[in-house]
């Protein structure tokens, strides 16, 4: 018999929730008419994409009608960043950080390859953004900044109400990759100021290809897809509306839970103590800075990251040893090298991300496991440098 699954790579994507699904089933079944058409299945579509952009608002802290539906945080970044791109012309700089989701380092290049200039700003140790960098940064001819909410690897978060400050005292637009933090800590974009902010249903046990983008009232991009004329006119396409179902319920679920975060933390504060207490040649990335209450980036000296996965894989207990959009590439974690993580460390980096459906069997079984694994891996690395 195989052991029961633990599951602890909740950043890569997320169990949907029981009561997502159950939203949806009517929807995959009985009530499948399509959002745009006039007869009473269309109309009953439609009206649950209704509620569920209402649900979404909620969470997002914003007006329904500043929420355009996409397929995740992927088309998302790159209706913010070629929406710019194409509605100021006059503005070719574009400010980011070393350490975003592949995503948008992505359509950094992209950028380049189309005229514009990037600026990159660093990190310290701690994966933590210098705001007198970031001012230093800005431009006349800039015509956008983005950063992430929280990282996707370590789980730091970045001070989102100081860098707006700053670029909208210059009047330059603010885009924000909330995909990590969304449904993990409170996001009110009315009080932000962001211009721009996407995210992902499957991050927050919703089901996967959904997802959103706020573009605030006022601000104009041309439509990234044009198709039907869907989401007033901005992102063409029939509406996947037993996704968006889902989407909605999940980010009711998020929304009640949100007060209940703690728990999580406190299951992962044990599990730090336990690596940085237990296993020698131990460091927790980013430990000194803010981070999402569910991720753990621990570093262990004397192995590869891949082994670790790959032994924990055996004792059915999945993990990742960074973003998911990245593994199986062999070059070390751009987020690690960004912070200065020292080479012997690197290359021996685990992800733990829990989530609400985390227990405290869950964490124990991990206790239970990697001390002997590491130790393993460690002697059978010293046996093959010795010959």
């Amino acid at each position: 018999m195989l052991d029961p699954l633990v599951y602890l790579d909740n950043n890569a994507t997320t169990r949907l929730a029981d009561e997502a699904l159950e939203a949806m089933l009517p929807f995959l079944r009985d009530q499948f008419g399509n959002a745009g058409s006039a007869h009473v299945l269309g109309r009953i579509s439609e009206g649950a994409v209704v509620v569920a952009r209402e649900q979404v608002a909620a969470l997002l802290g914003c007006a329904p009608a500043e929420l355009i539906f996409t397929s995740g945080g992927t088309e998302g970044i790159n209706h913010a960043f070629r929406g710019v791109f194409e509605a100021f012309p006059a503005k070719r700089h574009f400010v980011t950080t070393a350490v975003e989701h592949s995503a948008v380092l992505a359509m950094g290049d992209w950028l380049r390859r189309n005229g514009a200039e990037v600026t990159v700003l660093g990190v310290d140790g701690q994966g933590r953004l210098d705001l007198a960098e970031l001012e230093a940064s800005l431009r006349p001819d800039t015509a956008l900044v983005s950063v992430m909410a929280a990282n996707n690897e370590t789980g730091v978060l970045f001070p989102l109400e100081e860098v707006a400050s700053l670029v909208k005292a210059r009047g330059i637009l603010f885009h924000v990759d909330g995909t990590q933090a969304l449904g993990k800590v409170p996001v009110d974009l009315a009080r932000l100021g962001a211009d721009l902010f996407n995210f992902s249903g499957h991050k927050f046990h919703a089901p996967k290809g959904t997802g959103g983008l706020f573009l605030r009232r006022g601000l104009r991009l041309k439509p990234f897809m044009i198709g039907g004329g869907q989401e007033r006119g901005r992102r063409g396409g029939t509406e996947n509306v037993p996704g968006l179902v889902g989407l909605g319920a999940a980010a009711d679920l998020a929304r009640t839970h949100l007060p209940g975060t703690g728990a999580v933390q406190a299951l992962r504060d044990r599990l730090e103590t336990f690596l940085l207490s237990r296993i020698p040649g131990t460091l927790v990335n980013g430990a000194g800075a803010p981070r999402v209450p569910n991720t753990t980036m621990a570093s262990f000296e004397g192995v590869e990251g891949e082994a670790v996965l790959m032994r924990l894989n055996e004792a059915s207990i999945c993990v990742s040893t960074g973003s998911a959009c990245t593994t199986g590439q062999k070059e070390a974690s751009h987020v690690l090298r960004a912070m200065a993580v020292p080479a012997s460390c690197v290359l021996g980096s685990v992800r733990f991300s829990l989530s609400r459906y985390t227990t405290e069997a869950d964490v124990a079984k991990v206790e239970a496991c990697l001390p002997a694994i590491l130790e393993d891996l460690r002697t059978q690395g010293a046996v093959a440098r010795r010959r």
